[in-house]
């Protein structure tokens, strides 16, 4: 099995845009030179979070290659690559390979969708053994793809048809089955939780590290929570937790993707537009959020 074990914060980084949607590749930068810096322990390209599905196959090939050269080897860059066509999947998968990603991940196909175990199993093997030499996450994101499956059985079914497997993104509130997913043959992969605002019951399930969209905008907190974990301070914890809680009630006030974007803006990190059918945020919703914010002592506790 390939070798890549990331604990930790894994931010799903969103892609920047300019006012007419098009590419603003020269923010990436300092994007990916903040998170380093705050402690992040990997990047999660064109998911949910970066709108990897309303990207061209031409734009997400560029907005890879421009993560993975910022962040210049010094922490992991996964490359979602899911798409409804196969082929397309394969083309960002073998891409992804040669410009020096670290791992991929993928959510399956979504319009028609695998029937079956098997056949999902039968369509990831499509689209890895395009990029064979990395490490390959599959994308569990049910409320989103529709494509429910027993991730266990994936995970030890799965050995042979997809040899470069090593873990799992699960975006999905089941804690009970993301737990068994971490003891699969003796805690052979690494599993990765995709809901923020549970990260301590993900935690507490065994996950070994989390991959989220708020990681990229209060870092600080969420490594907060994961210390306290660690030294068996439950109280304290659940009270970092609760916090959390707390800003996505209030960034949920607004439709979510576009709210978590405008966040970037308000830490000074403007990402700009968001892609249609997602409807960015008006100047006096950006000043609403904000407010919200700052009633809840965000700017103090998310970002200190």
């Amino acid at each position: 099995m390939m070798e890549l074990h990331i604990q930790g914060l894994v931010p799903a980084v969103f892609t920047p845009m300019h006012a007419d949607g098009s590419l603003n590749l020269g923010q990436i930068g300092p994007i990916v030179d903040k998170l380093i810096a705050e402690g992040v322990r990997g990047l999660y390209v064109c998911g949910s979070t970066g709108e990897g599905v309303l990207l061209s196959s031409e734009e997400r090939r560029a907005v890879a290659e421009a993560y993975v050269r910022a962040s210049a080897k010094r922490i992991p860059v996964i490359v979602q690559v899911g798409h409804n066509s196969l082929a397309e999947a394969r083309g960002l998968a073998e891409h992804a390979q040669v410009v020096g990603a670290d791992a991929i991940s993928a959510i399956p196909p979504t319009y028609f969708k695998p029937e079956s175990l098997e056949m999902l199993i039968r369509c990831l093997a499509e689209i890895t053994s395009a990029a064979p030499e990395l490490p390959f996450y599959y994308y569990h994101i049910p409320k989103k793809t529709g494509v429910e499956v027993d991730t266990v059985q994936l995970l030890e079914r799965s050995a042979r048809a997809l040899p470069n497997l090593v873990g799992i993104k699960y975006s999905y509130t089941t804690v009970f089955e993301l737990q068994a997913c971490t003891e699969v043959e003796g805690g052979r992969y690494n599993v990765l939780f995709g809901t923020d605002e549970m990260l301590l019951s993900g935690l507490a399930g065994g996950a070994h590290g989390a991959v989220g969209s708020t990681y990229n905008f209060a870092t600080p907190h969420y490594r907060r929570i994961i210390d306290a974990f660690e030294r068996s301070d439950l109280k304290e914890a659940q009270r970092l937790q609760g916090l959390s809680v707390k800003l996505v009630r209030e960034i949920m006030n607004y439709e979510a993707m576009p709210s978590l974007k405008a966040m970037m803006k308000l830490i000074g990190l403007d990402c700009g537009a968001s892609r249609l059918p997602l409807q960015t945020l008006s100047p006096e919703e950006c000043e609403g959020l904000q407010r919200r914010l700052e009633s809840i002592g965000f700017f103090e506790w998310g970002r200190g």
